[in-house]
């Protein structure tokens, strides 16, 4: 079958992947309302088409702090990749290179930051950040990133503890005993999210510019209120995100909390957004209403899942078969 839309790709990845694998990608917040809704919203926004412009020749191209991106569409951060393809991060990082966009790395990747360097090598990297209980652990992440060449640091704020995904706590979801959250595996025994830190504060913006020279921008901005504050915290992006639904359910569609967040910053600092972009229209619909770029995350995700052979399939759900026994979650975003 032709693939002509992202739909078609999610179908696919719903078809091929281990349902474990494919509920925790998918999963959203209790009842699935806000992640349901960030794509239902822009559903209702509607074109005021303008006729009769010369269109023959037509520049796509933007920057994002600076760096020249081919097209107003970036990589957000998830976790796990491996669960949809052996090669994981590497494979997303070199789509991004290859696309001339900007991949923005998590924490909690299966690959490591230096396997994500070396699989894409020049290609523009953020690093997605998770402050944890072990504070020196966080701050070898960041230096590590610096080091590496990440050209951004993107702190996600809106996850002191997980949200309830029902699905992923029906399956008893963890990750396989081959595959590993490598980021943290020199700090960390095992990833738990016990271990993320519920006191994060906007003073721990201070403390992570006192660590870096990268650029902060804040994901999971959704207020005037907490826009305002990231301006004054020196922050110089903001990712209006609701975790893809996954953490907050029943909060606002991130199209509709995109509009309050651009109008309290008043141009200071650059805007995103992620959540709910399926559609060439949906990227124009949020640079219309200020976003200067747009994030995806779990289209990349499907993207990964395609073309998985029938024996690789068979292989991967074997895996998978050992995850039915574990009792942590582990977070992903987009």
């Amino acid at each position: 079958m032709a693939m002509v839309c992202l739909s078609d790709f999610e179908a696919y990845a719903k078809k091929y992947l281990p349902k474990i694998a494919w509920d925790y990608f998918a999963a959203g917040a209790d009842e699935c309302t806000t992640r349901d809704e960030n794509i239902l919203a822009y559903k209702r926004i509607r074109f005021r088409p303008r006729m009769l412009w010369d269109v023959s020749v037509m520049d796509i191209k933007t920057k994002i702090l600076g760096s020249e991106i081919s097209f107003p569409v970036g990589i957000a951060p998830t976790g796990f990749h491996q669960l949809a393809w052996p090669d994981g991060e590497k494979s997303t990082a070199r789509a991004a290179r290859a696309m001339n966009t900007c991949y923005i790395a998590s924490t909690y990747s299966t690959c490591t930051l230096e396997e994500i360097c070396v699989a894409a090598p020049g290609g523009l990297r953020w690093f997605q950040l998770y402050i944890h209980r072990n504070r020196a652990a966080s701050q070898q992440l960041v230096q590590r990133a610096e080091a590496l060449g990440f050209q951004g640091l993107v702190l996600t704020a809106d996850l002191p503890y997980t949200g309830k995904r029902r699905d992923d706590v029906r399956n008893g979801f963890c990750l396989p005993p081959h595959m590993k959250v490598k980021n943290l595996e020199q700090a960390f025994e095992v990833c738990k999210m016990s271990l993320l830190d519920p006191s994060v504060t906007w003073n721990d913006v201070y403390w992570l510019r006192s660590l870096t020279r990268l650029p902060i921008i804040i994901k999971g901005i959704l207020t005037r209120e907490d826009a305002e504050l990231a301006v004054r915290h020196g922050v110089l992006g903001i990712i209006v995100s609701n975790h893809g639904g996954r953490q907050l359910d029943e909060g606002p569609a991130t199209i509709d909390a995109l509009v309050e967040v651009v109008e309290a910053v008043r141009g200071r600092v650059e805007v995103y957004v992620d959540g709910g972009i399926r559609k060439g229209s949906d990227v124009l619909k949020a640079l219309a209403l200020g976003a200067k770029c747009v994030f995806i995350g779990r289209p990349a995700l499907w993207g990964l899942a395609y073309k998985v052979s029938e024996e690789l399939c068979t292989h991967v759900r074997a895996s998978h078969t050992l995850l039915r026994s574990a009792t942590e979650l582990h977070p992903t975003d987009g």
